[in-house]
């Protein structure tokens, strides 16, 4: 302790150094003794050199690689200054002893011990960056051997093969790409939901280790379900110049331990579990369940003082990655996070669709490619949605429990109902609704509204062949696990459905999670969904065309994630396979039945102190790895006074789930890995078995320090998934108040304005797109200018009109065109049968044709019906039944084909009946007036 009193700044920046040096794997000589043989890697003390002494000099297989210049910890400001003295003696010759080595250095260093500054003059332009620590000198001997330098290597990389890509993909990879080759350390890519991120990431990662040859590149989630979605997605992927998939070509480990495999190219982790890894510690995979950033204990300490620093892992080296990918990067990376991203000697790429502003500033405001919800809906590459409100008065105003009544309490572990009589009022408010108090008339009548718009106003026309309705996929959103089960239950009643129908998709849910999440997509069961956490973000659900809001939500960017799950596009016949009745998926639908949509949002969690946490936050801090004495109390005190609370029965399951522990046992074990006196005693135990010679006050201290990591690890070690999820239920208010008396009604069930607001500019949008056009497409000038050729009109001309309008103009998708009419006015007809006969009708309705929005194929019907009663008029028997059967079959040609011609008569189905022969045969010289009679009648 004296000897680093008595030493200078410099000196004490050099003894940091040194033990750096030694953590990373070189030996460190001073040049009285040299031994450049030693090892892979020498660094060599104040060496001489042409133009002065340089404070080290790197070795790598006895060759000189390497410089650092070493500078007094508070002369950190100085440390760029430095850079023309250190890149001096990367050039100059070195004198040891009688010999003179010329070399190049290309591996530069200046360093005070705290803060270190890097440059490999390799590079194409050398720029210096912060390094958290020194590389390992079998890093530089790989680097030497591969030649060119990373960033040189960039410069190589060739033109992007854009097939199977998407525009804002190929922006997004291309500019990434010119980032790198300008050194850019970080870059965002805000990319909108359901526009392919991880699919852009999969193909620029595929590029930078074939052709850049990366050596390992991290995939950083912040959850687990984030993590096993990416790992699919790199599973799937097969790039466009070779036909094998990705996992046959690399090898991608997604990290359920500590250990990273060293063949691994492509890692996939959690921020939790790389901060888990760097700090020496297991992680239990319940601690990755939760987004981090959402856990307030973590906020409210950080306001408070730093937090807890990760050091250096020989295992784990700075440059064990040179690019991190970090999926929902607006999340997570931040206050405790920010140091697992700080620690890597890598390239960082932001993948995110909702950025803020600590986003863009943690990015260097980097941000190469930018692709809004919007922009994607309007290229057709997510589809749009509209907002269907239903209000409940209860839902609005809460409820009053008068003293008397008789009610029901439920135990929330058990689901145990008991009939009370209540001794006071009891008012509710709407928020304690489904936590304290449980109105099933509610859920009930919000379940009922639902149905009911679903049918007549959402979407009425989803009827299959035996006239039975068929409610689209819907994901509900709940706001516990027990409201959930509530919703589930009252669901299959009111839809008058079995269990297949309705299931819970959570991470709680006794079935397999990722079964039932598989079946809901692929399957036609279940119709709908309930979840409280797990399908919320990053999770692929197609065919969903309803998203139910029973939750509020008060994160903008959370609520974005949500609301995303229902934006992905899927083409016609996929989705059929699961929503048998539907025709293509144009839009979906919000139902808000709490106001989510017009709640006050947030950008993010507030960082105020609050007076109180959640236990479950406490608890996943644990369980992340977080090990602090503020943490250890407040969790001991929260379980001193919840052993008081539970029952005996509750005492008793709990040590199902602890190893046997019980709660005093395990509070103990919480305090005693911070109480000083306990890790003397322990520690001292330790120290007596160790000679006294050997008694040194660093070695009594590194005892006392393995003493107490030792003491919580014990601590934690108790907190798995099982005992935090019955420790975060058994400690809520055991009852929750079954509300079954005040019953709920409807007060309000419509579009929401912003939806009527929606489809009345679509409607004007598609007016004035027919506007423009009406003079260059041959169909549209017909209907618009030549109505006496409407007879004229062929499915050739019809579908020149669809295909030129879903190129220009793919928010104006017939179908989404037609309920936006529907949203506006009563529609009596259903919707056509096809999207290029829904495109007649509108065109129809649009020009004036119509005065109201009518299917075209049932406009024929009626032509036709009427067409023939016109004929038997006067003259009852103008046709046999074998030429009403022809006529019959000329009206179902013009139908689909929107004109019929003489030709037409040589092919299907009038060919097996005898073709035009036929039908001459059958009316002789009448034939070609009657063709085109039909012609001009049907298409009136």
């Amino acid at each position: 302790m004296s000897e680093t009193l008595n030493q200078n700044p410099e000196q004490i920046a050099r003894d940091k150094i040194d033990q750096m040096l030694k953590e990373a794997g070189w030996l460190v000589q001073s040049k009285d003794t040299v031994n450049l043989s030693a090892g892979i890697g020498v660094a060599l003390r104040e060496t001489n050199t042409e133009s002065g002494s340089a404070d080290y000099i790197l070795f790598v297989n006895a060759k000189a690689v390497g410089v650092i210049e070493a500078k007094a910890e508070d002369l950190g400001y100085k440390l760029l200054q430095v850079e023309e003295q250190s890149a001096r003696y990367a050039k100059d010759a070195i004198k040891i002893g009688k010999f003179t080595l010329e070399s190049e250095k290309p591996f530069v260093y200046e360093s005070t011990g705290t803060i270190t500054r890097f440059t490999d003059y390799r590079d194409p332009k050398p720029r210096g960056r912060n390094v958290f620590w020194f590389h390992k000198p079998e890093t530089f001997a790989e680097w030497i051997k591969q030649g060119k330098s990373l960033r040189e290597r960039f410069l190589a990389t060739p033109a992007l093969d854009t097939t199977g890509l998407r525009p804002a993909q190929i922006k997004a990879v291309n500019n990434l790409e010119y980032s790198f080759k300008k050194n850019r350390p970080k870059a965002l890519i805000q990319m909108a939901t359901g526009a392919g991120k991880t699919f852009t990431a999969a193909t620029f990662v595929y590029r930078l280790l074939k052709h850049v040859d990366a050596k390992r590149i991290l995939f950083l989630v912040d959850t687990k379900n984030l993590g096993e979605q990416a790992e699919q997605e790199f599973m799937t992927f097969q790039p466009n110049d070779d036909n094998r998939k990705f996992t046959e070509l690399y090898n991608v480990q997604r990290l359920t331990s500590s250990y990273i495999a060293s063949d691994s190219q492509v890692c996939i982790s959690t921020i939790q579990r790389l901060y888990s890894i760097l700090k020496g510690e297991e992680l239990d995979e319940s601690a990755e369940l939760d987004n981090p950033e959402e856990n307030s204990w973590i906020k409210q300490q950080l306001t408070k003082k730093q937090a807890i620093p990760v050091e250096y892992t020989p295992k784990v080296p700075i440059e064990q990655f040179d690019f991190i990918v970090i999926d929902e990067c607006h999340r997570s990376i931040y206050n405790l996070w920010k140091q697992v991203l700080d620690y890597f000697d890598a390239f960082l790429i932001g993948l995110t669709a909702t950025p803020d502003k600590r986003t863009f500033g943690f990015f260097n405001e980097n941000v190469v490619s930018e692709y809004t919800y919007e922009e994607s809906v309007t290229d057709g590459v997510n589809v749009p949605y509209d907002v269907y409100t239903i209000e409940t008065e209860i839902s609005k105003k809460g409820g009053l429990i008068k003293a008397g009544w008789f009610i029901d309490r439920r135990d929330k572990l058990t689901r145990k109902k008991r009939w009370t009589q209540e001794d006071e009022d009891t008012e509710y408010k709407r928020n304690d609704l489904d936590r304290k108090v449980v109105n099933p008339s509610q859920i009930r009548n919000i379940i009922k509204g639902y149905k009911r718009a679903l049918k007549t106003e959402i979407y009425p026309n989803r009827v299959d062949k035996d006239g039975e309705y068929e409610v689209p996929k819907t994901l509900v959103f709940a706001k516990t696990d027990s409201h959930a089960d509530d919703i589930i239950k009252i669901i299959r009643e009111e839809f008058d459905e079995g269990n297949d129908f309705c299931k819970k998709v959570t991470y709680k849910i006794e079935e397999d999670p990722k079964s039932v999440l598989n079946r809901f997509r692929n399957s036609y069961y279940p119709r709908i969904a309930v979840t409280v956490d797990m399908i919320a973000t990053g999770t692929d659900v197609k065919p969903l065309e309803v998203l139910l809001f029973m939750r509020d939500v008060k994160s903008v960017n959370y609520f974005e994630q949500m609301k995303g799950r229902g934006t992905r596009t899927i083409n016609s016949d996929s989705l059929r396979l699961v929503s048998r009745t539907a025709k293509s998926k144009t839009h979906f639908v919000i139902v808000d039945a709490v106001g989510a949509i017009k709640s006050k949002k947030t950008d993010s969690r507030p960082l105020e102190r609050k007076p109180t946490v959640a236990l479950k936050d406490l608890l996943g801090a644990v369980a992340m790895g977080i090990a602090d004495e503020d943490l250890f109390l407040s969790l001991a005190n929260r379980l001193i006074r919840l052993e008081k609370q539970i029952t005996d029965k509750e005492k008793e399951k709990l040590l199902e789930y602890s190893d046997g522990k019980n709660l005093k046992q395990i509070t103990k074990e919480l305090l005693t890995a911070y109480d000083s006196d306990e890790i003397d005693n322990k520690a001292q135990a330790e120290i007596d078995k160790i000679p006294i010679e050997d008694r040194t006050p660093d070695l009594i201290e590194k005892t006392k320090q393995a003493t107490q990591a030792a003491l919580i690890q014990q601590a934690t070690s108790t907190f798995n998934g099982g005992l935090n999820d019955y420790l975060e239920n058994v400690r809520r208010e055991h009852d929750q108040i079954i509300d079954s008396l005040n019953i709920d009604t409807v007060t309000k069930s419509e579009w929401d304005t912003t939806s009527v607001d929606k489809a009345n500019e679509i409607v004007k949008d598609f007016s004035a797109y027919l506007e423009a056009n009406k003079d260059e497409i041959k169909a549209l000038s017909i209907f618009y200018n030549q109505p006496y050729n409407r007879r004229e009109i062929t499915f050739k001309m019809i579908k020149e009109v669809f295909d030129k309008l879903t190129l220009e103009k793919p928010l104006l998708a017939p179908d989404y065109v037609w309920n936006a009419y529907a949203t506006l006015e009563h529609v009596k007809s259903e919707p056509p049968k096809d999207e290029l006969t829904a495109l007649v009708s509108l065109i129809r309705k649009a020009c004036g044709i119509d005065s109201d929005l009518k299917a075209f194929d049932n406009t024929i019907e009626v032509n036709f019906n009427k067409w023939i009663f016109d004929q038997h008029t006067g003259n009852r028997n103008r046709f046999t039944p074998e030429q009403i059967d022809w006529l019959k079959m000329i009206k179902d040609h013009v139908v689909s084909s929107y004109h019929i011609d003489l030709d037409d008569l040589d092919y299907t189905p009038f060919d097996s009946q005898g073709g035009r022969g036929k039908m001459f045969k059958l009316f002789g010289n009448e034939m070609n007036e009657i063709i085109s009679e039909l012609n001009e009648v049907l298409a009136a």
